[in-house]
């Protein structure tokens, strides 16, 4: 195991004050860069020495990437605005609750104080041996040590893996893409706008990151459309300890229902894949169907066919089914 240090490597500092000088250092650095923003996943990969970068581009002086404003009926939300705001926003909380519930329990209240949006959903992989800095896949070596007969991967995917067995930490992640979410990345001279579902990638399309942002690139807002808002939401996130800690599982959903029939359904799962997985079998499977335990029941079982767990996290097979169930049934801690 790598050894562990306290003293960060040295690097240049850099604080633009807007979104073009920001731009322009993320251009001449290239890979050599490192965007923070809350700065709490990049403090814990200097802090241990398990990477090092030459420039850090800190964005906290850059108030256009702050605040959440609406749009055509959605919300725009700036990727630097903290959870603590976006979980107590009354247009947020009122209008697409199923993300102010997920920010809102974000590890701690001090964490959620200064974590950003664009950095919960950007954040890297939480597996210990990647972080430790043994040579793994993900780390460019030829193993996984998660996935081997004496490995401790009680917190690692279930479902979709492919060499790597991380999983994506983020909560967010699963509300975003169940609100049909884009993200805005920016470059210099140019704009992609990328689909919330598209924007985490999986280690069959690129095992050493977890998302479509490239070293000359900014994630700089997040759009919500309007056509969930008002929707019936459920969010629900187990976990080890009630606070602090990264989901075992989480699910997200979005329903229509009308006369007890559900009309329409985006429904998402985190921490069972490396990426939020969206359970699209589900939502076909449940659309115009009554909304009663037999439904949820069915969603439940469906959602967890080819699941193949590991050797300690066989607990989360039936940990997502009773999440999918719940989810559809409405039961639990439900927010409209």
């Amino acid at each position: 195991m790598a050894a562990i240090h306290d003293v960060m490597p040295m690097f240049a500092l850099y604080q633009p004050e807007s979104v073009d000088d920001a731009l322009r250092l993320l251009d001449q650095f290239g890979a050599g860069a490192w965007t923070m923003a809350g700065g709490l996943d990049t403090f814990d990969w200097l802090k241990d020495r398990t990477k090092r970068t030459e420039a850090v581009v800190e964005l906290g002086n850059i108030a256009e990437l702050s605040g959440i404003k609406e749009v055509d009926g959605g919300l725009e939300i700036g990727a630097t605005t903290t959870l603590t705001e976006i979980a107590q926003h009354p247009v947020v909380r009122q209008r697409f609750g199923l993300l102010a519930e997920a920010a809102g329990l974000v590890a701690s209240p001090q964490i959620r104080h200064q974590g950003t949006l664009g950095g919960n959903v950007s954040q890297d992989a939480r597996c210990w041996y990647y972080r430790a800095g043994w040579p793994c896949y993900r780390a460019g070596g030829n193993i996984c040590y998660a996935d081997t007969p004496t490995a401790i991967n009680r917190e690692h995917a279930i479902l979709h893996a492919d060499r790597c067995v991380a999983v994506s930490p983020s909560d967010t992640a699963p509300a975003l893409v169940a609100l049909d979410a884009s993200l805005v990345i920016r470059r210099l001279g140019g704009e992609r706008v990328v689909a919330a579902q598209d924007y985490f990638v999986g280690p069959g399309r690129d095992i050493t990151r977890m998302t479509a942002l490239r070293p000359d690139e900014l994630l700089t807002a997040i759009r919500i459309p309007a056509a969930w808002a008002g929707a019936e939401f459920y969010f629900e996130k187990v976990r080890d300890r009630q606070v602090w800690d990264f989901p075992l599982v989480n699910v997200a959903s979005a329903m229509k229902v009308s006369g007890g029939t559900i009309q329409s359904l985006r429904i998402v799962v985190g921490a069972v894949a490396a990426t939020p997985l969206r359970l699209t079998a589900v939502e076909t499977a449940v659309a115009g169907k009554p909304r009663t335990p037999e439904t949820a029941a069915m969603a439940g079982r469906l959602a967890v066919e080819g699941a193949q767990p590991l050797e300690h996290n066989g607990y989360k097979v039936p940990l997502m089914r009773n999440l999918v169930a719940r989810a559809i049934r409405g039961a639990g801690a439900a927010t409209t």
